[in-house]
């Protein structure tokens, strides 16, 4: 009885010792596994790629890469390819926090910013960034569009970041960083939202001019 009762006390001792050792070795591997620095994942453009940016189901999204819908439909002539576009528009960086680098009917980020000004495009001149200079293909006077711009070909060129050559440019110092800010981090989704507004639309007169919409 007493060889059993010893026994048992052993095999109970010795079990309590592996359980011991056991827990101690995870202890060890875990400590050791955090204590290992971990490698950062390199940047690739396919993250920034637009099927990996947010989506948006409501809008349609063109066969180019950008999105748009429709929010008032227009009357009368449909904007094409050499007409004259003159635009009202509102920008946001709305990829990030959906911030505003153009606010529509009014300036935007401080007392001393200028009254804004209608914008006007050649469609096809590459005057604006091709996402929304595409946007507005098919727009009539009156209309509404939101368009969704990757980051990419479709939006602000890297080599323009005071958007003289390629606009819409903001009218706004304050817009211009906002949007700038964006744009040249690659760590934030830098997708821009476009709201526009057709004013009118002028056609080409033949002659090198345009007939006032």
């Amino acid at each position: 009885m007493l060889r059993a009762g010893l026994s048992s006390s052993s095999d109970e001792l010795l079990s309590r010792r592996q359980t011991l050792i056991a827990l101690s070795t995870v202890s060890v591997s875990a400590a050791a596994s955090s204590a290992q620095p971990r490698v950062a994942r390199a940047e690739d453009a396919s993250m920034y790629a637009p099927k990996f940016v947010q989506q948006y189901d409501d809008f349609v999204t063109s066969p180019e890469g950008f999105s748009y819908r429709d929010v008032t439909v227009g009357k009368g002539e449909a904007a094409k390819p050499g007409d004259r576009v003159v635009f009202d528009w509102s920008g946001y960086t709305i990829g990030y926090f959906g911030r505003p680098f153009q606010a529509k009917g009014g300036p935007q980020g401080g007392a001393f910013d200028k009254e804004i000004d209608y914008a006007r495009t050649v469609i096809g001149s590459g005057t604006m960034v091709k996402g929304l200079e595409g946007g507005l293909v098919g727009l009539q006077p009156g209309g509404v569009r939101q368009i969704v711009v990757p980051f990419g070909p479709l939006s602000y060129p890297a080599g323009d970041m005071a958007h003289d050559k390629v606009g819409p440019k903001p009218s706004t110092f304050s817009g211009d960083r906002a949007l700038n800010f964006v744009l040249e981090n690659p760590r934030v989704d830098r997708t821009l939202l476009f709201n526009v507004k057709v004013i009118r639309i002028d056609s080409p007169n033949g002659k090198g001019g345009f007939n006032r919409g």
